[in-house]
């Protein structure tokens, strides 16, 4: 039995390869049809040669089509080989491939499924938090102590990685069952774009900077760098991959009325703690230059964000 199975998938022909093969027979029949008319083409028979004419620019088109045709199919086997590979994945830990997710989002009418408002929100609170974490952890291991990698004032938080999450999300979607190479250059190319505007926008609005590469080769005015731009194709993959499956699965379980509740909590939280961020930075930034508070508003911020608080917060903010 089972060597009957095996030689019914060898032996299965799809529609698709059944074209391909006809193609190439018609290809050689239109050519065979067009030799017979050379020889009056070299005599100059204009009958001849505007019927060649057009043949040429049905050919020409034929070319056009047959190319998009065989990326479409490229596309499609890619898709084909990831989907049988990761549906082979099992095991409590093990991350559930994205087309389990897809499948069950769409049964279950989940108020967070695909890449609606609600589940950018809780990826933009979760990228936000697990950023600050693992930074934390990378300073830990490299450099033997705990530093804050926040980028808000309340809690570890970055936005920088919840922004981050959330374009790798709105870019790679579509590519979430291609495989990992298109993850990884997908990845690399919008971490690299995400993290040089970021930097350039706070240097811009606050007059400093939290990374500089300018001692590291191949770098793009200290922004972005070549090791860094290939740790974020590395993390296109992970999240892709692994992360974004898990973090699926993990809002699977919020129920509806209350998940969609939680989110609006959440997000507020983060819109809050933003705007607080940004008028303490700000703050911050002028008491550098040695401007005193003009009103009540301005001292209380000083009260509540002197410059020690500021500093242990953003260790590695760097005022120009």
């Amino acid at each position: 039995m089972k060597a009957k199975n095996e030689s019914l998938k060898a032996d299965l022909t799809t529609p698709l390869e059944e074209e391909s093969i006809k193609l190439s027979s018609v290809t050689e029949s239109t050519r065979d049809s067009c030799s017979k008319l050379y020889e009056k083409l070299i005599n100059g028979d204009e009958e001849a040669k505007e019927h060649l004419g057009s043949v040429a620019l049905s050919v020409k088109r034929a070319n056009l089509n047959t190319a998009k045709a065989l990326r479409e199919s490229h596309v499609f086997l890619d898709e084909l080989n990831t989907r049988l590979t990761e549906s082979g994945k099992k095991g409590k830990f093990t991350a559930p491939a994205n087309a389990f997710i897809d499948a069950m989002e769409e049964k279950t009418k989940h108020f967070a499924k695909g890449i609606n408002i609600f589940k950018l929100c809780l990826i933009c609170f979760i990228g936000s938090f697990a950023g600050v974490i693992l930074e934390m952890l990378w300073c830990l291991v490299t450099n033997g102590y705990i530093e804050s990698r926040a980028g808000l004032v309340w809690g570890p938080f970055n936005l920088l990685y919840g922004f981050g999450a959330v374009i790798l999300t709105l870019c790679l979607y579509k590519y979430r069952n291609r495989s990992s190479a298109i993850s990884f250059l997908g990845g690399m190319a919008v971490g690299s774009v995400v993290e040089y505007l970021c930097s350039l926008f706070q240097e811009i609005c606050f007059g400093s900077t939290s990374w500089d590469y300018s001692h590291l080769p191949f770098n793009l005015n200290g922004r972005i760098c070549l090791m860094y731009s290939v740790f974020w194709g590395i993390l296109g993959v992970i999240w892709v991959k692994s992360l974004y499956p898990r973090i699926s699965r993990l809002t699977l379980k919020l129920p509806n009325k209350p998940g969609k509740i939680i989110t609006l909590i959440l997000t507020l939280f983060l819109a809050i703690n933003a705007a607080v961020s940004v008028t303490a930075t700000y703050r911050w930034n002028q008491r550098r230059q040695g401007k005193e508070a003009e009103t009540p508003f301005w001292e209380f911020v000083d009260q509540r964000f002197p410059d020690e608080r500021m500093e242990d917060i953003f260790a590695n903010m760097k005022f120009k």
